[in-house]
């Protein structure tokens, strides 16, 4: 007995829009924004992008941009000065998966989420949260130091 399975293939994930990683080189190279919220979109098959934030906004903006209760992928290009007052730039890759989401969004969060991040060269830290404490400034000096 043989059984087609419909759609995509749940250990690769969905597919990654040209405009997502399109976008997120423009982060990364030109400093154009300061973070991008990706969101999947199921009819699609693929990741695309739901949100930008110019180079102005800040930490603040981009935790208040993710949803309370749904499933997000987002990068946060961090700039910081060290002790030795060196200005330093490090970008955090978040998988957002709020513990109120539901369970079939966070199951194609999580099975997608190696696939799309693979696509994201040059990412530094990678941060895996599911409420709001896990994304405080406080965990991202943490690690970039």
């Amino acid at each position: 007995m043989s059984f087609r399975i419909r759609g995509t293939n749940a250990s690769s994930g969905m597919g990654v829009a040209d405009q997502s990683k399109a976008t997120y080189m423009e982060l990364q190279r030109k400093k154009v924004h300061r973070y991008v919220i990706f969101m999947i979109d199921e009819k699609k098959n693929e990741v695309v992008v739901e949100k930008t934030g110019g180079p102005a906004e800040s930490y603040d903006d981009f935790t208040a941009a993710l949803p309370e209760n749904d499933c997000r992928y987002a990068v946060y290009d961090y700039d910081f000065v060290t002790p030795d007052n060196c200005q330093k730039s490090k970008i955090f890759f978040f998988a957002w998966s709020p513990s109120v989401s539901r369970i079939r969004s966070k199951m194609l969060y999580a099975t997608s989420k190696d696939r799309f991040r693979r696509e994201l060269q040059g990412i530094h830290y990678e941060i895996q949260a599911t409420d709001p404490t896990e994304v405080e400034l406080e965990v991202l000096k943490e690690r970039a130091y």
